[in-house]
C-alpha cells in the first residue's frame, strides 16, 4: 500500500487538523514548544476545520494550514511550505498579525488579546543557521511580550543531521515520521518507540486505503507540483533577465570607456558613429 507524503498539506491537516484526531497535534505540539510538564498542553480545540473538496486543492495559491485554540484563548497555527517562494518572513508576520487581531473585539481592552503561535515547516532551507529548529525568542536575554512566539522547522536540515537522538528527542521523531523517504525499518522503530507516532501512523494507513482521500491527495500532488514549476519558472526568468541586464550595462560601460579614450583624438561625431553612443551622451563625457 502506498505510503501517503505526510508534508503534502492536504495529508498533514487529515492527519493533525481534525477534531477526530486532534490528540495527534496535541503530541506534535508538545513536542515543538517542549514546555515543561505543568505547562504541556493537554487539551484544544481544532478550528477552521471545513471540509476539503478538489476544488479547494486544485488552488495553487491557497493555505491549507492546520489551526487550534487552547482554553485560555491561546491560538496555535501551523503551515507546512514545500517550495521557498522568499518571503516567509514576511507571509509569516502577515498571517501571525491577523489571528493576533482576531483575538479582540471591538471596545475590548489591550489587555484581553491572547498570545499566538505560529510554527512554520518548510522542505527547504530558509534561515542562515544550523539549527534545524528555531524559536524567534529562545536566545534572548530580555522579552517585550510573551504573546509573540514563532518557529521554524526545516526539514532538510534535521535530514542532513549527521547524529540523530530519536530516543530522547520527540521532536526529531515527529521529524523522522514526517519523511516521505523513511525506512520500514526506521519505522518499525519509532512505532516500538512512540505511542503517539504509532497512532498517527495508523491514521495515515486509514487515509492511504481510502479512495476518496487517495484522489484529493493526488489533485493536492498535482497542485503543489503545478505552482513548484510556477515558481521556479519565474525565478529562472528572473535570473536571465538579470543576466541580460548585466551583460547589456556591461557592453554600454565598454562603449563609455572606449569614447573616453578617442576624446582628444576624434571627432564627437566620429566617436558617436564608431561606439554606437548618441551625441548626447559623447557630449556629457567631453564635458
Amino acid at each position: 500500500m502506498e505510503r501517503l507524503k505526510p508534508l503534502n498539506d492536504f495529508i498533514f491537516k487529515k492527519l493533525f487538523g481534525e477534531n477526530e484526531v486532534k490528540d495527534n497535534l496535541i503530541a506534535f505540539l508538545n513536542a515543538v514548544l517542549d514546555r515543561p510538564d505543568v505547562n504541556r498542553l493537554v487539551s484544544l480545540e481544532i478550528i477552521d476545520n471545513k471540509e476539503l473538496t478538489k476544488e479547494m486543492l486544485d488552488d495553487k495559491t491557497g493555505i491549507l494550514d492546520v489551526r487550534a485554540k487552547t482554553a485560555d484563548g491561546m491560538q496555535i497555527n501551523i503551515e507546512v511550505q514545500l517550495t521557498d517562494q522568499r518571503n516567509m518572513d514576511k507571509r509569516t508576520l502577515f498571517y501571525w498579525g491577523r489571528l493576533f487581531n482576531e483575538g479582540i473585539g471591538k471596545g475590548q481592552d489591550y489587555k484581553d488579546l491572547s498570545k499566538v503561535i505560529t510554527i512554520n515547516i518548510l522542505d527547504f532551507n530558509y534561515l542562515e543557521l544550523e539549527k534545524f529548529h528555531l524559536w524567534e525568542d529562545e536566545e534572548k536575554d530580555y522579552m517585550l511580550t510573551d504573546l509573540v512566539e514563532v518557529h521554524f522547522i526545516e526539514t532538510p536540515k534535521f535530514k542532513n543531521l549527521k547524529e540523530k537522538n530519536l530516543k530522547e528527542d520527540k521532536l526529531q521523531r515527529w521529524l523522522t515520521f514526517l519523511r516521505d523517504d523513511i525506512s520500514d525499518e526506521t519505522l518499525k522503530e519509532l512505532l516500538d518507540m512512540d505511542k503517539d507516532i504509532k497512532k498517527a501512523e495508523e491514521r495515515l494507513e486509514y487515509l492511504s486505503s481510502n479512495p476518496k482521500t487517495l484522489a484529493l491527495y493526488r489533485a493536492r500532488e498535482k497542485s503543489l507540483h503545478e505552482r513548484a514549476n510556477m515558481i521556479s519558472s519565474a525565478m529562472e526568468e528572473g535570473r536571465e533577465k538579470g543576466r541580460k541586464e548585466g551583460r547589456e550595462e556591461g557592453k554600454e560601460e565598454e562603449k563609455i570607456k572606449i569614447a573616453r579614450s578617442l576624446l582628444d583624438i576624434l571627432d564627437m561625431e566620429i566617436i558617436a558613429l564608431k561606439t554606437g553612443l548618441s551625441i548626447e551622451q559623447v557630449k556629457r563625457l567631453k564635458h
